[in-house]
């Protein structure tokens, strides 16, 4: 699956932070409303209203097999943040169906839900970002129904988020640090690229 048409760029420059965050209230998620092309609005508003449920697919028996062992380990890493099993399940699926259906690495969509939101489902920054990956409400109206509270549900809020991260990778032309400086609205700056480019260490999967 792809996102956009845009050829993952690989981007290696990780700070080290801690794994574990505070669990205070979030304070990331600052993306700024700005102009953007009507291509570039209509491809966002298509992706986020593609109501199709999170069905993985797989080439053939060995993706399968990697795929379960993937969620195997990534669940018994997420078990103290998500002691639920179920919902940790779905969490994950979720994380892994729309992760690859933006183009983006797994790991590093779970490395940015650690630094946005520690996991928590609904979660509000001081300045009103919404839900695991921290989504401005604004863009429920830029490119959604004007609906912030779907922001609560957990596919609708990964979808937006991996969008949206998206959508800033392809404007800074694969640019991850710039891209992810965008996402948090401190483009230029160190700290929050640099800390979930860490945190995307800690979720990374060895075959």
């Amino acid at each position: 699956m792809r996102g956009f048409g845009f050829r993952r760029h690989l981007w290696c420059s990780v700070a080290i932070v801690a794994f574990l965050l505070p669990a205070g209230p979030a304070a990331a998620g600052n993306q700024k409303e700005e102009a953007i092309a009507d291509s570039v609005r209509v491809a966002l508003s298509n992706a986020i209203s593609d109501a199709r449920p999170p069905r993985p697919e797989f080439a053939n028996i060995d993706e399968r097999i990697q795929y379960l062992h993937w969620l195997g380990e990534m669940s018994e890493r997420l078990k103290r943040k998500m002691p639920d099993r179920q919902t940790r399940r779905e969490f994950l699926e979720t994380v892994w169906y729309e992760s690859k259906r933006a183009g983006l690495d797994s790991a590093l969509v779970l490395g940015l839900i650690q630094v946005e939101s520690a996991f928590r489902k609904y979660a509000i920054s001081p300045v009103g970002a919404h839900g695991y990956m921290q989504v401005m409400p604004f863009w429920t109206r830029v490119v959604g129904d004007g609906d912030r509270r779907k922001l609560f549900h957990m596919q609708t809020n990964l979808r937006y988020g991996c969008s949206i991260l998206r959508m800033y990778l392809d404007m800074e032309g694969g640019n991850l640090y710039l891209a992810l400086g965008r996402y948090n609205g401190s483009r230029g700056k160190a700290p929050y690229p640099n800390a979930v480019l860490a945190a995307w260490k800690q979720w990374e999967f060895r075959k």
